[in-house]
């Protein structure tokens, strides 16, 4: 299967400027890029189908760019809805720096095929208003910006001149990376054709009758409709360490519906065309052993975490579903349980009234069946003394408390200082 076939088999294609020319041109390494706005310090995994489309062209031999919006950033990529809260430069000047480093974990800047990371700021930077209005805004017709489809949607809540100029200095982008890089190719989002198409036109009237070529993929959605990118709990979840856990990561895509996961492994793993039927065969005839979601999760997570993450979070995931909680460190149990209810409670009471504080039971009486009943864990284990006094001395590595009621309901007891 050539390269381009299989983006499409994965999905990975929807818009093409110039299908067939691509096509012949993939026959040989070409240059092309993909940019990233930087209105946040992190990236989610709602940019991940673009960076690892990157690495798919990276490992294919095509030389890659990462370009960083430093000076886009400034304006922002028009929404559907209102306009974008303009930020400090300084914000974005640190947004970019992060971005950078993470970018640096998906793609390989050193060996015989660099990426090559850029900022936009450096040629848009110290554009003056002269120098844009007769070098890029002479080529563009007012009329077929107004027919740009997020332009066109917005005309009736209103969209400021700022906005409606985005396209201009994206184009700007292309034409300044096809003049330093002969970059060829730009690749986004289904949501970023018009200002694909937009490049694409501004350097065949600067430059003639050269051929250059954009390329969008379908955005990620849940085949319910609900958005993609956040967990069950509504959180964000992001390509940060230090904002999304390994274990929160791989829970993510662990828990990928059925009807999804496939769909998923086809656009986000780099796993053979065999290898994703071959699993989607084994989700057909034993949904309930969840091959393709663990094989996604397993995957994504050391992409992003790295062996050890993966291993923290496989470690983690088997303890809280069968193991003796107490192999867990209290950092690992804050991972694990981070979306487990929290409750802090004084040193010292007894477990009946712990369990009523926390609402795990509604009345003492009720808190004392459950412990009678055999319902209650305390830090893995079966307790049946009601006036067992919850103290750090039962605490693990004396900070924190784990009750499990029943086989899957967690609450994490801290204490008071």
């Amino acid at each position: 299967m050539e390269f381009f076939d299989e983006l499409k088999w994965r999905g990975l294609v929807k818009d093409v400027v110039d299908e067939e020319g691509l096509r012949e041109k993939l026959k040989q390494p070409i240059t092309c890029y993909c940019g990233f706005d930087p209105t946040g310090p992190t990236l989610h995994v709602g940019h991940l189908q673009q960076i690892l489309l990157l690495r798919r062209y990276q490992k294919q031999g095509h030389h890659v760019i990462a370009l960083c919006g430093g000076a886009t950033g400034m304006i922002g990529d028009p929404r559907p809805t209102t306009e974008r809260q303009l930020q400090s430069l300084d914000t974005i000047a640190y947004n970019v720096e992060s971005i950078k480093k993470q970018l640096q974990s998906f793609l390989t800047f050193d060996g015989d095929n660099p990426a090559t990371m850029e900022n936009n700021y450096k040629w848009l930077g110290n554009m003056n208003l002269l120098m844009f209005l007769r070098d890029y805004g002479k080529y563009f017709n007012i009329n077929y910006m107004l027919n740009k489809d997020i332009v066109a949607s917005r005309l009736d809540s209103g969209i400021s001149f700022t906005e409606f100029t985005y396209t201009i200095l994206q184009a700007a982008d292309f034409l300044h990376l096809f003049e330093e890089y002969n970059c060829i190719l730009q690749i986004g989002g289904s949501d970023q054709w018009g200002n694909l198409t937009s490049g694409c036109e501004l350097i065949r009237k600067v430059k003639g009758d050269v051929k250059v070529f954009g390329c969008t993929s379908p955005l990620i959605t849940r085949s319910d409709g609900s958005k993609f990118g956040k967990s069950e709990g509504g959180k964000s979840v992001w390509l940060d360490p230090e904002r999304t856990s390994a274990y929160e990561f791989y829970q993510f895509w662990l828990n990928t519906p059925d009807s999804d996961v496939i769909d998923y492994l086809k656009r986000l793993s780099f796993r053979s065309p065999e290898e994703i039927m071959e699993l989607a065969k084994q989700q057909e005839e034993a949904p309930h052993l969840r091959a393709a979601q663990k094989a996604l999760a397993e995957e994504l997570t050391e992409l992003v975490h790295g062996k050890d993450g993966l291993a923290n979070a496989l470690k983690i995931t088997e303890t809280l579903f069968g193991g003796d909680l107490r192999s867990l460190s209290a950092k690992e149990l804050k991972e694990g349980l981070f979306d487990a209810p929290k409750v802090e409670v004084e040193e010292g009471l007894t477990l009946t009234d712990v369990l009523v504080t926390s609402g795990i039971a509604k009345s003492k009486r009720e808190a004392r069946e459950l412990i009678n009943g055999n319902s209650i864990a305390l830090n893995g284990e079966k307790v049946r003394d009601t006036e067992l006094p919850i103290n750090k001395e039962v605490a693990i590595e004396n900070e924190l408390v784990v009750i499990k009621k029943g086989k899957k309901s967690y609450t994490v007891v801290t204490f008071k200082d």
